[in-house]
């Protein structure tokens, strides 16, 4: 009964070892992969918000990411189907995309947030000082 747990115990062992899809020729280096995967989530979130522009200016998602990139729908394919193979290199690319996706996230909320002050700070000292712009006498009442 040993043998026969050992036998299936090392048949498990070999065939977890085995490659599920061979490593392409051309395939995308790791690297190329995050900018790639970036760009189109990034141009995807463009595409939800923005459709009406992109199908006026002609844009089409996949066409740019392969013209950007200097790579084709077969190299993309298949560079995207090896590593999807390895789960750990797969899961590794999709958080540094991630990663750099928060990145820019938190650097265009601070900048957001350094202007909005900037403007609360300005109207503030407007307020404070009686300065009035043209806006301001424009939108004011007449006193006649």
């Amino acid at each position: 009964m040993k043998k026969i747990w050992l036998f299936f115990f090392g048949l498990m062992l070999l065939s977890c070892s085995e490659k599920v899809v061979e490593k392409p020729e051309n395939l995308i280096p790791k690297e190329k992969m995050v900018a790639i995967l970036h760009d189109l989530a990034i141009l995807n979130s463009a595409r939800t918000s923005f459709k009406i522009d992109l199908e006026k200016t002609g844009i089409e998602v996949m066409p740019f990411i392969y013209k950007k990139h200097q790579i084709d729908s077969a190299q993309f394919s298949q560079s995207d189907l090896y590593y999807a193979s390895v789960p750990l290199e797969y899961q590794s690319i999709y958080e540094q995309v991630e990663s750099i996706l928060e990145h820019r996230k938190d650097t265009l909320e601070g900048l957001t947030k350094k202007r909005n002050d900037s403007i609360r700070k300005a109207q503030q000292q407007k307020k404070e000082t009686g300065i009035k712009t043209k806006n301001d006498k424009e939108n004011a009442p007449d006193a006649s």
